[in-house]
């Protein structure tokens, strides 16, 4: 009987790759999005005169495209549920071979699509469409790649792994801000203006070949029929959406609230200052781009750190929730010292301060959510939540933000918004369910 049974648990378990292309494979798809975002948002301004040339000083032509972004981002719930039915009972690999080949379209669309004074109301057309395929890739993307980190490694190592997600991020946000600062000092207006904001759309399009290829040499961590060999149960009727509906929508709910902070953080913070400190500050826009380097390259130092230190905890509550409170503590003091000085050297010790804090939580709350879920609906209940959250206040950030600056002429409104976020997210990390690890 032993014999039979272990048998049947090490089919269930597959051969694993070396944690190297495990990590490169899991991250690409998830940073060739966040590169996109991170060279969208440095660009929106650009954007906005290309495919939306309405004449009223800029304001509205700016707010149609970041609209225009956020609009991806409400394709993430309906991505989140498709692809992550399909990577709970298909498996994760082939679902990952799925986002990264709807990613690649989505960007592609984008990098080539003619201006409005080419094709006209087509224009803004395509670009909206490209966002849409972007927005719903990246709804399984987040679940399904997260999710493969945490099972490919053993469960005293979660945390590392998990932490290569927020890695893959911050790398993104390095290379687009480098891309944003070298385009901006290397061409001139008119040339960015006309074609150089597309190089780093096309240079993104490049990762997507390297990740099909790597993805396609995966081991699978998750299948259905694995699940069963292992003596778990199958999904009910409905499949993994219908399960999580029905036996966890409360840690959805209490999911999407506690990280409502820390993805307002990381999209206003990260994202958001380089527009913020040249329409708001008045600095350089070459000097404003180094604000989204620091970010990137915090994520990059700080997550891994962290990551190991969640792993030798017990409690993991702790560290998300000295991440909200740091949050809360510091944003309004660092919104206020850069509105009264103006000053670079004021802005990226504040911006790495800030995001360094938000990394703190970041490996943490990754696994809370996950292994909040069994493994049959694990993707699609993390990335449910993720998508949830990321598409209320994370693609809207600047759209919200730049519309309550622009109704209230408040330098500060940003900090107000975000201490808001943190004191719930605060709240719903107490509540949140704690289970022994899956």
């Amino acid at each position: 009987m032993a014999t039979t049974l272990e048998t049947a648990q090490s089919a269930a378990l597959p051969r694993r790759k070396s944690p190297r292309n495990v990590v490169v494979a899991a991250s690409l798809g998830n940073a060739l999005e966040m590169f996109d975002f991170t060279v969208f948002s440095f660009f929106a301004v650009l954007i906005g005169k290309q495919f939306f040339p309405v004449d009223n000083g800029g304001i509205v032509s700016l707010l149609l495209s970041l609209a225009t972004f956020g609009i991806g981002f409400v394709m993430r719930p309906l991505g989140s549920i498709c692809i992550g039915n399909y990577a709970d009972r298909r498996g994760r690999k082939p679902a990952l071979m799925l986002t990264i080949s709807l990613m690649a379209l989505g960007t592609a669309l984008i990098g080539f699509a003619p201006t409005y004074a080419q094709i006209g109301l087509a224009a803004p057309v395509l670009i909206v469409a490209g966002r849409l395929l972007q927005g719903f890739s990246a709804g399984g993307e987040i679940g399904a790649s997260t999710a493969f980190l945490m099972e490919s490694g053993s469960q005293d190592r979660r945390g590392l792994m998990v932490s290569f997600q927020m890695v893959s991020q911050g790398a993104a946000a390095l290379f687009g801000a480098l891309a944003g600062t070298l385009l901006s000092n290397l061409l001139s207006p008119e040339s960015l203006e006309s074609w150089g904001w597309r190089v780093p759309f096309i240079f993104g399009l490049l990762i997507a070949p390297v990740g099909m290829y790597i993805r396609r040499h995966l081991d699978e961590t998750h299948t259905e029929s694995s699940a069963a060999n292992a003596g778990e149960a199958s999904a009910p009727h409905g499949g993994a959406f219908g399960y999580v509906v029905k036996h966890h929508l409360r840690e959805v709910v209490l999911g999407v609230l506690m990280i409502v902070g820390m993805t307002t953080a990381m999209y206003i913070v990260g994202f958001y200052m380089p527009s913020y400190s040249v329409k708001v500050l008045g600095m350089p826009k070459s000097g404003s781009f180094l604000s989204g380097c620091i970010a990137g390259l915090v994520m990059i130092v700080v997550s891994p750190f962290f990551g190991i230190l969640t792993d030798s905890l017990k409690n993991r509550k702790r560290l998300v929730l000295v991440s909200h409170a740091g949050i809360f503590a510091l944003i309004l003091p660092f919104f206020w010292l850069v509105n009264q000085y103006h000053s670079l050297a004021l802005m990226l010790p504040g911006v790495a301060i800030l995001i360094g804090f938000l990394m703190v939580g970041g490996a943490p709350v990754f696994l809370m959510t996950l292994e909040a879920f069994p493994a049959r609906a694990r993707v699609t209940g993390m990335g449910l939540i993720y998508a949830i959250c990321v598409t209320i206040f994370g693609g809207f950030a600047q759209f919200i933000v730049t519309w309550l600056l622009h109704i209230t002429s408040n330098p500060l409104a940003p900090a107000l918004y975000m201490m808001a976020t943190s004191a719930i997210s605060f709240a719903a990390t107490l509540a949140f369910p704690s289970r022994k690890p899956q």
